[in-house]
């Protein structure tokens, strides 16, 4: 199995993911100019990372491929511990991140797609950034509920939740008072999975 990963995108939780099955696997760091080049093109034509390709089958999209990490390697353990109500669990969370929190932040990180002008961005980017908090402000309930992990147990939802929090810190969203996500971010730089997912990426 081979992941394209771009440092710091959440390909990178993908990454992580695949650090904690502890089976062996291929990436390629990828640049924001290659994954416009014909031969990534090939792969996925609409230029963005995560890919995994594995034998001949190539598969895209975020959610779709920590699925496939977690089906290939299920006793890694990261949708649970193989019953229905603990995978619905991770992918509950997993959603979150990838259909709320990870859109949340394109204003933030490009405000003409939302407004013209760019004497509007800042206010575009203001109400982006507390429209991003709140998310952050229900992961933080979360994880004080759980303990240590978004769905009870450590999952797929972790280490994308995790990749977005230094996004935000990149964006100057301030979540310093939000104990439990600060908890949880320092477990995971902690975690030998993360540091060695980070390290390939030149992010440590």
């Amino acid at each position: 199995m081979k992941l394209y990963s771009k440092p710091g995108a959440c390909s990178t939780a993908d990454h992580i993911a695949l650090q904690w099955t502890g089976q062996p696997f291929e990436v390629e760091v990828v640049t924001q100019q290659q994954i416009k080049e014909p031969a990534f093109l090939a792969l996925n034509p609409a230029g963005s990372v995560p890919v995994i390709v594995d034998g001949d089958f190539v598969l895209t999209q975020n959610a779709a491929i920590m699925g496939y990490i977690a089906d290939t390697y299920p006793q890694a353990g990261l949708a649970g511990d193989g019953s229905t109500q603990q995978r619905a669990e991770a992918t509950r969370w997993l959603a979150f991140c990838n259909s709320d929190l990870h859109p949340a932040f394109t204003p933030l990180f490009a405000p003409g797609l939302f407004m013209e002008g760019a004497e509007n961005y800042d206010t575009v980017k203001a109400l982006a950034a507390k429209r991003v908090r709140r998310y952050y402000e229900t992961a933080d309930k979360r994880l004080g509920e759980t303990g240590n992990w978004l769905a009870g147990f450590r999952s797929f939802a972790d280490p994308y939740l995790f990749i977005t929090m230094g996004w935000a810190k990149k964006l100057g969203v301030d979540l310093s008072d939000l104990t439990h996500l600060q908890d949880f971010h320092k477990r995971m730089l902690a975690d030998a999975g993360v540091q060695a997912a980070l390290k390939a990426e030149g992010l440590m």
